[in-house]
């Protein structure tokens, strides 16, 4: 049996991928999180419920990387740090060419978007509890391209993964407050990283930051 942890900060996103996976006869959701507080206190309970493996939690950790507080990127480095045996697939609304290959370098065993086939989310799990990678033919390419083509980074790679955040945050119409809220921040903070983006792209304002995302596909036009 694979045993799989949901970290979503929506409730209704984590019931259908629930739901998705109950379809599955081989494939059991052990527990639930939104952040990385409950993630953290979820991890420590099964791992000590575990009898038959003392200190490991589960298989699959399916993780949003958009999370309140600590992005999905930032728990990656922590459960890195940390030596966490979990697998992590990592199940996001963001198109695969903003963080698909920011995830697999963070540590991720795959990357699904939450728009696709379900059945592709059951075959996922599947893959990446035998430990292998899960790519779409969409991300094999883009694998491919950045290991033959390394010199053509484009700025925004340079980018943290949290200055990436706030930067398809702002070119999606949010305002600063609007970010600090929803990612558990505070406005100063989120302000900071603005100043980061504007400095590494050489942009002066918001617009700029509009155009910037929209022409290289980081939003949508």
């Amino acid at each position: 049996m694979i045993r799989v942890i949901l970290c979503d900060d929506h409730a209704l996103i984590r019931r259908g991928i629930r739901d998705t996976l109950s379809d599955a006869s081989d494939i059991q959701v052990v527990g639930e999180a939104g952040d990385y507080g409950e993630l953290r206190a979820l991890l420590r309970a099964l791992a000590a419920a575990n009898r038959e493996q003392p200190g490991v939690a589960a298989d699959v950790l399916l993780l949003d990387i958009h999370l309140p507080g600590r992005s999905g990127l930032d728990v990656m480095h922590a459960l890195k740090d940390e030596n966490n045996p979990i697998k992590v697939l990592v199940v996001s609304m963001y198109p695969e060419d903003q963080y698909a290959l920011r995830a697999l370098r963070a540590g991720a065993h795959g990357y699904v978007n939450k728009g696709g086939d379900p059945q592709l989310l059951v075959q996922a799990v599947r893959t990446v509890a035998q430990g292998r990678k899960y790519v779409t033919p969409e991300i094999a390419q883009m694998l491919v391209e950045s290991l033959t083509a390394p010199a053509s980074e484009s700025p925004h790679e340079r980018l943290s993964d949290r200055e990436l955040q706030t930067l398809t945050m702002i070119a999606s119409g949010k305002r600063l407050s609007d970010i600090a809220e929803e990612l558990k921040l505070s406005p100063k903070t989120v302000s900071v990283y603005r100043a980061r983006v504007l400095e590494k792209l050489g942009l002066h304002n918001n617009s700029e930051l509009t155009v910037y995302a929209i022409r290289n596909g980081l939003v949508g036009g």
